[in-house]
């Protein structure tokens, strides 16, 4: 495991964090395709499809053909949601990070860099309409590249930002984040987060059942002892 060090994000860093970012996200889209593939809706849809054609050509080289046709339409729309998220997100939080994120004092952005290289980051702003009487941190773009998982760097990431929060009073770390990132959501169950409830981003993701899944991370009170 090689050493790493967690500080605040500088501007030279800005297009390593954004690569870093585009491809966390980027990679879910063959579990997205896999999971909208065996959709009972997909797989009758299908079948219904090819079937017809058959019946009505009574060749399976067109069948074999629509089958192709429909696999590349699925895997357009598995990445569909993931880029549309990362173009989003890249043409406002991300495009000037500092500005985003480190122009208050209720705010920041951290990277993780092992050997001289940014391997991790996440990022923490307050939440603009939180429930009354809550004082309320959200976390956004954890993420650690592929080389570096497994090492606990998700985990010291998270860490950075509860006790950031901490320091700024608030009550609650709150964040969101895909079904279909099991990783994530793996992590942060592991670290006391409870799920509140789920959204969806698109039409899309209504339509194949992968919701934004909304975690929540109560402080202990004083007397539990913290952290």
């Amino acid at each position: 495991m090689a050493p790493y060090q967690i500080r605040k994000y500088r501007e030279s860093n800005r297009e390593t964090v954004q690569d870093l970012f585009a491809s966390g996200l980027l990679e879910h889209i063959p579990a997205t395709f896999c999971h909208t593939l065996i959709l009972p809706r997909t797989l009758l849809f299908m079948l219904g499809l090819f079937l017809s054609i058959f019946l009505v050509s009574g060749s399976w080289f067109l069948v074999i053909v629509s089958g192709l046709i429909m696999l590349i339409f699925l895997w357009f729309l598995a990445g569909y949601t993931w880029k549309k998220r990362v173009k989003q997100s890249l043409v406002t939080d991300l495009v000037d990070i500092t500005k985003s994120y480190l122009s208050a004092c209720d705010s920041c952005f951290w990277v993780a860099e092992s050997e001289g290289q940014v391997v991790g980051t996440v990022c923490a702003v307050l939440e603009k309409n939180p429930p009354p009487g809550k004082k309320q941190m959200r976390m956004c773009h954890l993420s650690v590249s592929l080389e570096h998982r497994g090492e606990g760097l998700g985990k010291a990431l998270v860490r950075t930002v509860l006790q950031f929060a901490r320091e700024q009073g608030c009550h609650e770390v709150v964040l969101s984040t895909s079904m279909l990132q099991y990783a994530a959501v793996g992590l942060y169950q592991s670290m006391g987060f409870q799920k509140t409830g789920h959204s969806f981003y698109t039409w899309l993701s209504r339509l194949r059942g992968t919701p934004l899944l909304h975690f929540t991370y109560q402080f202990p009170s004083a007397q539990d002892g913290g952290l």
